[in-house]
């Protein structure tokens, strides 16, 4: 699995394959064919292009959508030129993914190769402990791009244990060993302002993407 950060590429530069960082919070898909993206990201396109509501891949992924209430409303891209996508100008982070598999929030996904296949499962290790904890599955070969709040980490779980707050984790090898860590000290204060005395706990040869918060605050209701 290769990634790319916009901090380590001058703008503009193309990344081998046809997903590129126009700049840190937009990508530049060179299409010629198809691809899927999150409904409603297109900012501009040059070209001849279509767009169509991807449905749910039958009625498995159906149920397991809304069941689970993981996942997030693509759309299908077909043409060719040039295809601009963003997502509340939130930073961009690519994957490559080389016969292989990526665990993913699905809040997360900007864009990925429409032939990669795609699947909600449950986090393996997390079960009830973590609430249930289901998140999207993507394997094959194929560009993969997906959004954080704030610049992220990229941590190399092969160098130690690693724990990471269950929102900030943002997506991770699909191999790697996912447990729960308790914090024996009830009520510390060791995530990012809620409290929480549970962490993800990763092991294995792999890598596991952090964003700089547990996402953007939503603004309270004003009647």
């Amino acid at each position: 699995m290769r990634s790319a950060f916009f901090g380590n590429m001058e703008q503009g530069q193309q990344l081998p394959g046809h997903f590129a960082l126009q700049n840190s919070k937009m990508l530049r898909v060179h299409l010629n064919g198809d691809v899927l993206a999150r409904q409603g990201s297109m900012v501009a396109f040059q070209g001849q292009m279509d767009f169509d509501y991807e449905g749910s891949g039958g009625i498995g992924k159906f149920m397991k959508k809304a069941l689970t209430g993981e996942g997030v409303p693509t759309m299908r891209v077909k043409g060719q030129g040039l295809l601009f996508l963003a997502h509340d100008a939130d930073d961009i982070h690519l994957f490559y993914l080389e016969n292989e598999g990526i665990t993913v929030n699905g809040s997360n996904i900007l864009a990925y190769d429409a032939h990669l296949q795609s699947d909600i499962q449950r986090v393996q290790g997390a079960g009830i402990a973590a609430g249930g904890l289901f998140n999207t599955t993507l394997t094959g070969t194929g560009w993969v791009a997906l959004t954080t709040h704030g610049t992220p980490v990229m941590l190399d779980c092969g160098r130690a244990p690693t724990f990471v707050d269950g929102q900030s984790a943002v997506a991770w090898s699909s191999h790697l060993q996912v447990g729960v860590n308790r914090t024996f000290k009830v009520g510390a204060l060791i995530g990012r302002g809620s409290g929480e005395a549970m962490q993800l706990a990763f092991q294995g040869q792999g890598f596991v993407l952090v964003q700089a918060s547990e996402g953007p605050t939503v603004a309270p209701h004003t009647h």
